[in-house]
């Protein structure tokens, strides 16, 4: 698993979607299972 250390730069990937789940944001892709992160 890949995680980067911006949500910022990972949300220019194709497939990213951005999505808040308890006050934490995560960004999760379909296409590119690899790129996920996690802030909050």
């Amino acid at each position: 698993m890949k995680v980067r250390n911006s949500l910022r730069s990972l949300k220019k990937i194709p497939g990213a979607q951005i999505v808040r789940r308890r006050g934490k944001t995560y960004v999760i892709n379909k296409k590119n299972p690899r790129f996920k992160a996690r802030q909050g």
